[in-house]
């Protein structure tokens, strides 16, 4: 069984893992494991169900509730998350946002009250394409169920945080080469406008309020060149909380791995922590 953090503590883990079994091979398993984790949010999951669970039962994240998405098309998107504690609800066909392996929520009653987790996948998009126009409508479809989400934590008081890759630099100070990136998909201005709206509407970006003004701390940076070695990153994974649950938030931490070598990923875990 995974192991516990203090009673009076909670958080929560977000990592893109480029594919749950790559992330079993290179010791990203491991390392989601020893962070003791209450829940972790994964994102481009790339299995089917019975991959994935033979992937956690071969790791020792094998005593975790498992709540799953899986895209339509094998290799590609899934997003999943782990609990300790079995949720009292699991939804995965959201209007808008289900079937396609990018969004899937779960329920739970936790130290800091009730809260729903939400795991999500954005579509990295392709500037005049057809995988823009559907980066662009799972956005307005997720901005739908924020307001949602939100409303619900006004009228009931269960709480909600978003977490994942959202493929989008939201600031200058988000991005380390934001010049030669204006005008690119993943900084452009109608993208980064969705997050101006939802962080205007009572979500809180955790990231950018615990780690300070910037420039980063950054969340990827391609496998390509020396972009790990210069720290040539872009902050696009986020946790996001409505405001009841953000003013309970302790620590946001980045777990960038200490050399290339020792990456596991294209993009570190970031763990957030309530009291």
């Amino acid at each position: 069984m995974p192991k516990k953090r203090p009673a009076q503590q909670w958080s929560v883990i977000t990592a893109n893992v480029n594919g749950v079994r790559a992330a079993l091979r290179r010791g990203g398993l491991d390392w989601l494991a020893d962070a003791q984790a209450d829940a972790i949010c994964l994102q481009e999951v790339r299995a089917t169900h019975e991959q994935l669970l033979e992937a956690l039962a071969a790791s020792p994240l094998t005593g975790y509730h498992v709540a799953h998405a899986p895209a339509p098309e094998l290799g590609r998107a899934g997003v999943a998350v782990l609990t300790r504690e079995k949720p009292t609800a699991v939804r995965d066909a959201v209007k808008g946002l289900g079937g396609q392996g990018r969004w899937i929520e779960v329920d739970l009653d936790s130290p800091v009250g009730a809260v729903t987790v939400v795991s999500t996948y954005v579509h990295s998009g392709e500037l005049d394409s057809p995988k823009q126009v559907a980066k662009y409508a799972f956005l307005e479809q997720m901005t739908a169920r924020l307001n949602a989400l939100r409303k619900a934590a006004d009228t009931t008081g269960r709480q909600a945080i978003v977490l994942g890759d959202f493929n989008i630099a939201h600031h200058e100070v988000d991005i380390k080469n934001w010049k030669g990136n204006r005008g690119k998909v993943g900084f452009l201005e109608d993208e980064r406008a969705y997050l101006d709206t939802w962080f205007a509407r009572q979500w809180t970006d955790l990231g950018r309020r615990h780690g300070g003004d910037g420039p980063g701390p950054y969340t990827w940076w391609s496998w390509r060149g020396q972009a790990f070695d210069t720290d040539s990153g872009w902050r696009i994974d986020y946790a996001i909380a409505t405001a009841g649950l953000a003013d309970a938030c302790r620590a946001v931490e980045i777990g960038r791995a200490s050399s290339y070598d020792e990456r596991w990923s294209d993009h570190a875990p970031v763990t957030v922590t309530f009291a």
